[in-house]
């Protein structure tokens, strides 16, 4: 017996950390993004995060120095 694909749930899109400060605008490159997310002035869902590669999902805020942004994906 196969399984049901349809049964199976779908992971949601999600973008790491760095990757989402450069697609914002926040950085303009990973080597910044870098910087920015060890010495803790990025926060995300008002939390400090210090893991370049965080998995981020629609609806997660994220600040980056006092400016907040939502991830939005498609």
């Amino acid at each position: 017996m196969t399984p049901d694909s349809s049964l199976t749930p779908h992971d949601p899109p999600r973008i790491e950390l760095g990757q989402f400060l450069k697609r914002v605008g926040a950085v303009s490159t990973g080597g910044q993004a870098k910087v920015l997310i060890q010495e803790g002035y990025v926060t995300v869902n008002d939390v400090v995060e210090t893991r370049r590669r965080r998995k981020l999902v629609a609806g997660d805020r994220v600040v980056v120095q006092g400016r907040p942004f939502t991830v939005e994906l498609d």
